[in-house]
């Protein structure tokens, strides 16, 4: 893989949204977008953030000029308790019929305010936003409920964090949630400019079986040819040490820098070809040489394999058709199996 700049914001914005500048829809939103949902008592597109937001907080997930109803629904995993997931999602003070009652007249006064405004799509979203909520009191505590699950898949995902919410990703996608976003944690973890071997070494074993056991659990259940899995980061780090520098490393000369030119992310599952590696990076392993794949080359290919040509799904905005990979990105057709 190769990005376009060395920095956290505007790359993390490239890779989840096609633009490292300007406010667009997240790679999510115009999956939701297109696909719609599947499971009208869950949101269409969740994102995991456990202890907080990452860097570029709310804009990864974003739904830009695409309808807001199509931007990611926010949770932090960092609780067992499913209730507290998710605030409120358990009514304490009204019966179902009194919420449907309050709701109902909630939505006239708000259709009414609406008509008189030619519609607006944050008005939109909000009721759209109130109704979901109250859908979810069916089914969210559920499908955040992990103890529900045997105990041998409990132990295949392993006791922690991060096998938490790879559980919780498999009970989302099986019950029709279209894209679910998963961070290690808040800020940036793996953004080790000092004791990178310390550090990396630390990360790689919280989630590792993690993933493997998601990677497992969707084959045994039949889903993981229809469920593409992607992992990686904004960009990747300099084969070289960093030189001591205020506010980053301390003094210490044993971290790596940014790295934009040559980093690896992975697919897995959704007609992908298991075990090939395409492309290579120089002998210095600082930068793709061969066979470079842009991040609009991904996101062409994400898409392809999701059923979209990602030159027509398309969304008219400020007098010009958009899309996700703008004007660029050509499918890495080796990929697919």
């Amino acid at each position: 893989m190769h990005a376009d700049v060395p920095n956290h914001e505007p790359s993390l914005l490239l890779m989840n949204c096609g633009d490292s500048r300007l406010s667009r829809p997240s790679v999510g939103s115009w999956v939701t977008y297109g696909l719609g949902t599947e499971n009208q008592n869950l949101p269409g597109f969740v994102t995991m953030c456990p202890g907080g937001y990452p860097i570029s907080r709310t804009q990864n997930w974003q739904s830009g000029f695409l309808p807001a109803a199509y931007q990611g629904t926010y949770v932090d995993p960092k609780t067992t308790d499913p209730r507290k997931l998710i605030d409120h999602v358990t009514p304490t003070h009204l019966s179902r019929k009194r919420q449907r009652d309050q709701l109902d007249f909630l939505r006239h006064l708000n259709e009414e305010h609406s008509k008189k405004r030619n519609s607006d799509s944050d008005l939109e979203a909000r009721l759209e936003s109130f109704e979901l909520a109250y859908r979810m009191q069916l089914e969210a505590t559920d499908a955040f409920d992990v103890s529900l699950e045997p105990k041998y898949i409990r132990e295949l995902y392993g006791d922690t964090l991060q096998g938490r919410q790879m559980l919780i990703t498999r009970r989302l996608v099986e019950r029709g949630v279209r894209f679910v976003q998963v961070w290690h944690g808040a800020g940036q973890p793996w953004d080790n400019h000092d004791d990178l071997e310390k550090n990396h070494r630390r990360l790689a074993k919280e989630c590792d079986q993690a993933i493997g056991a998601l990677l497992i659990d969707l084959k045994q259940r039949g889903m993981l040819d229809e469920t593409l899995v992607l992992w990686g980061g904004e960009f990747g780090r300099t084969p070289v040490v960093e030189m001591p520098k205020e506010g980053t490393n301390a003094g210490k000369i044993n971290g790596r820098d940014h790295n934009h030119y040559g980093f690896t992310t992975w697919m897995a599952g959704g007609g992908v070809k298991g075990g090939y590696v395409h492309g290579a990076t120089d002998d210095f392993g600082f930068q793709a040489v061969k066979d470079r794949v842009h991040v609009h080359d991904l996101h062409a290919t994400m898409l392809n394999q999701l059923g979209f040509n990602h030159e027509k799904l398309t969304y008219r905005y400020s007098g010009r058709d958009f899309r996700l990979t703008d004007v660029h990105g050509e499918i890495i057709h080796d990929l697919l199996s």
